[in-house]
């Protein structure tokens, strides 16, 4: 109707909220600032970083990769009648437009490395579109753990 959306959160890490670090409440409403809409062309993936403020006064940067995904079509296809062959006639039949919805993935961090968020999400983004075989619990249960070296120092 008015083409604005609602966000959903459909998966994130961990499942259960941490006990020193709950998972901020809402935040679908910061992935899209102007709200959620389709749009009819793909429109390139954005990142920026939002930073929110919990009620101890904690900063907390929320790290958003968004990109545009096709919509499914839920048009009724039309099927032959009483084993009648279907008549092919492209210029007869008016083809919904293709809709691009908003996808996004978010990281939430209490430091404040807006690169590597980047270079995170672009990696998990990539393994995504690409279909690789590759599970994304173990992706981000490595990038959570892995160890990141300080420019001139130790580890």
């Amino acid at each position: 109707g008015s083409g604005d959306g609602q966000g959903q959160i459909l998966q994130r890490f961990p499942e259960k909220d941490w006990e020193d670090n709950p998972f901020p409440q809402g935040i679908e409403l910061f992935c899209q600032p102007s709200g959620w809409q389709l749009f009819t062309e793909r429109n390139p993936p954005t990142f920026f970083v939002a930073v929110l403020t919990d009620i101890n006064s904690e900063r907390h940067y929320c790290a958003c990769f968004t990109f545009w995904e096709a919509v499914e079509s839920a048009q009724p296809q039309s099927h032959p009648r009483n084993g009648e062959e279907e008549e092919e006639e492209p210029s007869s039949l008016v083809q919904p437009a293709q809709l691009f919805a908003p996808k996004s993935l978010v990281l939430v961090s209490r430091l404040d490395h807006a690169e590597v968020f980047r270079n995170s999400l672009g990696l998990i983004y990539t393994i995504y579109v690409d279909g690789l075989s590759v599970s994304l619990e173990n992706v981000i249960g490595n990038l959570l753990t892995c160890t990141i070296p300080i420019t001139g120092g130790a580890q």
